[in-house]
């Protein structure tokens, strides 16, 4: 955390299985984005390379707090990655290789909305990788982390932990919402079926990959609000930092300009005004 400003209010009375009101969550919220903004000017001026990665099964809620995280930085120091199903030409590449070339430069940080670990859950439960092909990635993806670790980049490893019960819920209110129906694939739809084989695929990911320089952080994702404070207030631990935002600049008043006509509004095509 910051040495300066430190956000202490934690979900104080909020505690237990009660949900924290809406007030106070975007009370916290605000809080946490404004340090935010203070980790990613650090990550910029330090030149660090920061990989935080989003795991867990459908409908956890990993997008819901990347956009909280992303919600008020620079995409262009902070972006986050969500590769699609790879091509026929990526398929015979090593499987890593086309998550290196998206790993961050100094001074910038990349959320994996899915990653590398692909390769443990869905392609193995689901049948696209042989079991000869998903040993070797149990076997090697320890190595490539300890690899990236070693080179300097602070890897950061998240698994949104939901109940069976819970998701289903939000498998409905989606089917239910014009707006998240999209959200719905028919692999999500299938990953219901294979519950049991999803949960083994997971233990066995952990036993693998659990490392002393890369574990796993397991986020309670059944309460939304409480899952996107509690994981965006531990990233903000994970990376010591120290408030290094710029003082507020003194605007220069607006030059005055003679001899300079407009063209007529009418020259130019205007959005309409449906909402005056």
């Amino acid at each position: 955390m910051a040495k300066g400003e430190v956000v202490k209010d934690k979900l104080a009375e909020e505690s237990g299985s009660a949900k924290i009101s809406k007030k106070k969550y975007y009370e916290e919220m605000e809080k946490l984005q404004v340090e935010l903004v203070k980790l990613q000017e650090w990550i910029k001026q330090k030149g660090l390379r920061v990989v935080v990665l989003f795991e867990g099964r459908d409908a956890a809620g990993k997008g819901g707090v990347i956009k909280r995280i992303t919600q008020s930085l620079n995409p262009r120091i902070v972006r986050v990655v969500a590769l699609g199903t790879p091509t026929e030409r990526q398929k015979t590449q090593w499987w890593f290789q086309r998550y290196v070339a998206q790993l961050p430069a100094a001074g910038e940080m990349v959320l994996f909305d899915r990653s590398w670990y692909n390769k443990a859950l869905v392609e193995p439960v689901m049948g696209f990788c042989s079991e000869s092909e998903y040993q070797e990635f149990l076997r090697s993806c320890p190595q490539f982390e300890r690899m990236l670790v070693r080179s300097g980049i602070i890897l950061i490893k998240y698994w949104f932990s939901v109940s069976d019960e819970e998701q289903e819920r939000r498998f409905r209110v989606r089917n239910n919402d014009p707006v998240k129906r999209w959200k719905l694939s028919p692999m999500d739809l299938e990953s219901r079926r294979r519950w049991l084989e999803y949960s083994i695929a997971k233990d066995r990911m952990f036993a693998a990959t659990d490392l002393k320089q890369a574990p796993w952080y397991v986020v309670n994702a059944d309460i939304k609000r409480h899952a996107r404070l509690n994981c965006i207030y531990h990233l903000l631990s994970m990376v010591p930092y120290e408030d290094m935002t710029i003082d507020p600049i003194e605007l220069p008043p607006l030059p005055k300009v003679s001899g300079y006509v407009r063209p007529p509004i009418t020259d130019q095509t205007f959005v309409p005004e449906i909402y005056p």
